[in-house]
């Protein structure tokens, strides 16, 4: 069990405090569109500034690949937070150069100052010593609740944490004991809906899941693999490795969970084709076509299973749902699981953002700030931001 910060005196001490601000912003006004983010943050900084912490926070924005770039500034996040937060806010034009230290040397308890964007030194992604060094320079305690970069093992979420007392906030401990909570005791049944464009990418998934869950939902790119494996014609469409989806099946057979595959798809001959989308048999998909979305049979079998569940795990989109032409799977699926009488977990990345877009993200029972690190957990992996992090002493 991983140290919290109720287990840290921080009474006028220095907090590096690791956060995920990586919110979206509008490309001409640079406005944040999303404060999701910010506000899933507040518990673990109000509670810093009650007990008299000196609040440092960190965080990335962007991939500016270790370079200052305006576009990817913290300085409109400094600016929203301090509409959010009682206490003072500082902005500091740097991360570890005179800026920042000048400002952290006149803060008064419960003052909070927000660096600039860890990714304008490109140390940060490579976990360079030297960087981990002027950052724990900063500060008497290091906090992580970035649980969006937890599986990163960078400077600031995890070469830091070597460096001084430490512990978890409040966002991260809430997402551990959810998805704890999801894969250990879980009410059933345990339906897992899992989606995107590879396989690849879901096999340590798959795997966990499948003496875990009661049944795996396949949709999404992933899906052809599995019916071309089992022995039917996909087109034109996204195929990744048939052994291991035929591996898969095979296991299914004698686990626990069944796994269903899509009966019907959307299909055209390509995704940039403006012609009217066809609906095919999942397994009979002509040589000219390729499915980009799962089709209304698909849909309504696939609501029959999330609307008996106990509990529903949702990770990756049915289809190329950035396209209206084919977001109606990823829309309806994210409808079923709002309003499912199940307890709902929403796994992050393309799932949330498909939630929030249908506009039900308060209806779902947890939606994770982090698609990676929630990804890594329900394979049964650790986190390396994490691990690093002191246990409580028994």
């Amino acid at each position: 069990m991983k140290k919290t910060i109720k287990d840290l005196d921080v009474e006028n001490k220095k907090v590096l405090l690791r956060l995920d601000f990586n919110v979206p912003m509008d490309k001409d006004t640079h406005k944040i569109t999303d404060v999701t983010r910010i506000m899933e943050s507040l518990a673990t900084i109000n509670y810093l500034c009650e007990k008299g912490a000196k609040v440092i926070i960190c965080s990335h924005l962007g991939r500016p690949d270790g370079k200052v770039d305006e576009k990817y500034s913290l300085k409109p996040v400094a600016d929203k937070l301090s509409q959010l937060v009682k206490n003072k806010v500082t902005f500091a034009t740097d991360t570890v150069g005179k800026d920042a230290k000048e400002k952290i040397k006149n803060m008064e308890k419960g003052d909070i100052v927000v660096l600039e964007n860890l990714r304008f030194d490109k140390r940060e992604e490579e976990n360079d010593e030297s960087f981990c060094k002027e950052l724990a320079s900063l500060a008497d305690i290091y906090v992580n609740d970035a649980f969006g970069t937890a599986h990163r093992k960078h400077a600031s979420t995890y070469g830091v944490a070597k460096l001084l007392p430490n512990a978890i906030g409040f966002l991260i401990n809430k997402e551990l004991k959810v998805i704890s909570n999801v894969l250990v005791n879980p009410t059933r049944p345990l339906v897992a809906v899992l989606g995107g464009a590879k396989i690849k990418d879901k096999i340590p998934v798959i795997e966990n899941l499948l003496d875990k869950a009661d049944t795996i939902l396949v949709g999404g790119g992933m899906a052809y693999t599995f019916v071309k494996a089992n022995g039917g014609r996909v087109g034109k469409s996204i195929v990744d490795d048939e052994n291991l989806c035929k591996k898969f099946l095979e296991m299914s057979k004698n686990s626990r969970a069944k796994i269903i595959l899509p009966i019907d798809n959307i299909c055209n001959t390509s995704l940039e084709s403006k012609d009217k989308p066809k609906r095919f048999l999942s397994d009979e998909i002509p040589d000219d076509y390729m499915g980009l979305d799962i089709g209304p049979k698909t849909i309504k079998l696939f609501k029959k299973y999330i609307k008996k569940a106990g509990t529903v795990v949702w990770n990756g989109p049915m289809g190329v749902f950035e396209n209206p032409m084919y977001e109606k799977g990823t829309r309806k699926i994210a409808k079923y699981v709002a309003r499912t009488h199940a307890f709902s977990f929403v796994g992050g990345g393309d799932s949330a953002a498909a939630v929030v877009k249908a506009g039900y993200s308060k209806c779902v029972n947890h939606l994770s700030t982090g698609g990676g690190a929630s990804l890594m957990l329900l394979e049964g992996k650790d986190l390396p931001g994490l691990e690093v992090i002191d246990d409580v002493k028994e």
